[in-house]
């Protein structure tokens, strides 16, 4: 958190002379109709601005009826914020003009910055430096620009609906402006209110975390849509995100980058197979923000997070078809819903209020009876209500034309305005394109009932509401500090040596750098032994034949060793064994991977999956962050595809999940303490029988070489 607390008052002070401007100039103002500079000044006069604008247009003394300045050194001191609606070119010379005379902030609209090759960045760079030495907030370059609906602050040359915010209102941070606008669009269509809208672009001197920063401490934002290609501080994101959780706002973000491949190059498992889009997932969630799949999820999602709240619990589903009931089931299955059976008292309570002919059950088929009795939508809404087990109740309606939907919707709205029900109350008409009066949607939404188009889009949004953490368990336990015996690939060896301290679990056995050692060695620890190749080199030994099982006594050992250190030699002459090692061969199990990473930006993940093609070509594994508690980690390798293998199949014994979950939890706690430590790679990880334990038959470390 102390991150995020770092950075919010400083930044927030300078952003509040761009997001609630008291003065204004627009650079490159036109009287020309949809010149950039002509509409925002129209988009300014629109929404009644107050404070002061200058303009500057070199060629032109008035405009609009307003007085004109031939150049930014005529401004007065102190401006607030400038517009630059001007060609790229230009934009350099007016930000050092603009600094000059103490403007607190610059829009920047042009392109060709960062994206448009190295004299681009060159001049994005510059643009950052006068930025920081001066003090000015830049929105931009490439950017659109932001409205402030809270104090009429438009400076954006996109035409905005002249509103003010009066109900709690969501807060756009976005990359892409024109997606920023999108969004809007979508959510004024939802009579949702929108406090304040910010697109970014290229973020030369300031990013979506730091507007993010400034709109958790903004009162009238309830909700936080975010489109982000690339977070720049990510870490700083996750210290807000835990900020904007202990808030009470939820933050729902568009991330692309889903389908980017992983990387092909990387010394362990672990780092192929968990990606940045991966990792970024595990840790965002994790800090409860929830992510979406696509602008039209986003809106969905952020409609019932200002107008349901946070969800909590099962949901019931009131409906109007049996077979809708039955898609109903499949899908919630496949998407992860929980519908809960009615609890006896409730089942009664339905029971006495719907005909015979009328099964109880979740979903609930009224049928078409409320044609003829509207106040059984009363009448199973109480009970549902009443019901711990549900924290969401679904009305899937069909709407057919106006005549039915007025036969179905005015009922409907009176029962829901005599409920005042505490619990969320969604409305979702099952065919979409149906004729509805929109005074019926306007209506619902103001008892705070979000109305979906479909139901599949409803039970989706709830969905990925309810998932978000409200709360998490916590993890036992310290951050480890471990000293490492130098930077680059630790070999197996030196790796078990770091790890066996922290609890991690391996075969008997020890290093030897002669075969007189391996003798005796392997005399310690009991034939049969296996030989493995050791060297910092030499990260898939098996790839150069050097891993030799089965050795069942001293004959053999000696044999073995000549042989290995020739299979390395044949396979690269240039790899120089440091010795081998020497392990008691170990009783079959169920092979797993255990990997983990601490990614440079967002910070360490464990990896888990079932061992070989499992976790490699079916991408049976899941990623964690550390600190989870033993019974959410168990959730997880229980959530694994192949899970339930762990918990005996098909005459198989249980196995000892718990020994798994403290090897992962004590991995994490390994990263946490150790930030130099770039990869482990625990693999294969073999798992006993309940009770019996757990064995990384082979360990690797990657870490960073120590600063000279």
């Amino acid at each position: 958190m102390a991150a995020a607390d770092t950075l919010v008052p400083e930044k927030a002070r300078s952003l509040d002379r761009l997001l609630k401007a008291r003065s204004v100039v627009i650079v490159g103002a036109s009287e020309k109709p949809g010149a950039l500079g002509n509409s925002v000044l129209r988009n300014l006069e629109r929404h009644g601005f107050a404070g002061d604008i200058h303009l500057i247009n070199p060629k032109r003394p008035v405009i609009g009826g307003r007085q004109a300045l031939g150049a930014i050194a005529e401004l007065p001191q102190g401006v607030d914020a400038a517009v630059l609606a001007i060609p790229g070119a230009a934009v350099l010379g007016a930000i050092r003009e603009l600094a000059q005379r103490g403007v607190g902030a610059a829009v920047i609209f042009s392109a060709g910055f960062a994206e448009g090759g190295e004299e681009g960045m060159a001049a994005q760079r510059e643009v950052a430096r006068i930025a920081a030495e001066s003090g000015m907030v830049v929105e931009g370059p490439n950017c659109l620009g932001m409205v402030n609906y809270v104090d009429g602050v438009p400076l954006t040359f996109v035409e905005t609906p002249a509103m003010r915010i009066d109900r709690p209102g969501v807060g756009i941070v976005s990359q892409s402006g024109a997606m920023a606008v999108v969004l809007g669009t979508v959510l004024m269509a939802k009579e949702l209110g929108i406090s304040i809208s910010v697109s970014t672009g290229n973020e030369a001197a300031s990013g979506v975390e730091d507007y993010l920063a400034y709109l958790l401490d903004e009162p009238n934002t309830h909700a936080i849509g975010m489109i982000v290609e690339q977070f720049r501080k990510p870490r700083i994101f996750l210290a807000l995100a835990q900020k904007a959780r202990a808030a009470g706002k939820q933050i729902v973000l568009l991330h692309p980058g889903k389908s980017s491949a992983a990387r092909e190059s990387a010394a362990t498992h672990t780092g192929a197979m968990a990606g940045d889009w991966q990792v970024m997932k595990t840790l965002v969630t994790r800090v409860g923000v929830v992510l979406v799949d696509s602008i039209e999820e986003l809106g969905d999602v952020l409609d019932l997070a200002i107008r349901a709240g946070r969800m909590a619990g099962g949901t019931a589903v009131l409906a109007e078809s049996g077979a809708f009931k039955a898609l109903t089931l499949d899908l919630c299955e496949t998407i992860g819903l929980d519908l809960p059976i009615p609890a006896d008292a409730t089942a009664a309570a339905l029971r006495a209020a719907v005909p015979d002919f009328i099964g109880v059950s979740n979903p609930m088929d009224l049928t078409a009876q409320s044609l003829v009795d509207p106040d059984l939508y009363r009448r199973t809404l109480t009970p549902l209500l009443a019901d711990p087990a549900y924290g969401s109740v679904v009305l899937a309606i069909i709407q057919t034309d106006e005549m039915t939907a007025c036969l179905k919707f005015e009922p409907i709205i009176e029962t829901l305005r005599a409920l005042r029900a505490e619990k969320p109350i969604i409305f979702a008409g099952l065919d979409d394109g149906a004729p509805v009066p929109p005074a019926y949607l306007s209506a619902l939404r103001e008892l705070s009932v979000a109305y979906f188009a479909s139901p599949d889009r409803a039970f989706r949004a709830i969905a990925k509401l309810s998932a978000a953490v409200a709360a998490s368990e916590t993890g036992e336990g310290a951050p480890i500090a471990a000293a490492l015996p130098h930077g680059g690939v630790i070999p197996e060896y030196r790796a078990k040596d770091v790890l066996r301290p922290i609890g991690i679990p391996f075969p008997r056995g020890g290093f030897a750098a002669d075969v007189a050692a391996a003798r005796r060695v392997a005399g310690e620890v009991g034939y049969p032994v296996v030989l493995k190749a050791q060297a910092q080199a030499l990260s898939h030994k098996s790839d150069a034949g050097g891993v030799i099982l089965n050795i069942a006594d001293e004959a053999a050992l000696e044999e073995a060793w000549a042989r290995l250190f020739a299979n390395v030699k044949a396979y690269d002459a240039g790899i120089l064994l440091d010795g081998g090692l020497i392990e008691a061969m170990g009783a079959r199990g169920t092979e797993l991977i255990v990997g983990a990473r601490n990614d440079p930006e967002w910070g360490p993940v464990i990896l888990v999956g079932f061992g070989g093609v499992q976790a490699e070509i079916l991408q049976d594994v899941r990623l964690l962050p550390p600190g989870l508690s033993r019974s959410e980690i168990v959730a997880e390798l229980r959530a694994l595809k192949s899970g339930a293998l762990l918990d005996g199949w098909r005459g198989s014994p249980a196995l000892d999940v718990d020994a798994v979950a403290d090897l992962i939890a004590n991995l994490g706690r390994l990263l946490e303490g150790t930030p130099e430590i770039r990869e482990i790679d625990l693999n294969p990880v073999v798992v006993y029988p309940k009770g019996q334990g757990v064995a990384a038959l082979d360990a690797l470390i990657l870490a960073d070489e120590p600063a000279r």
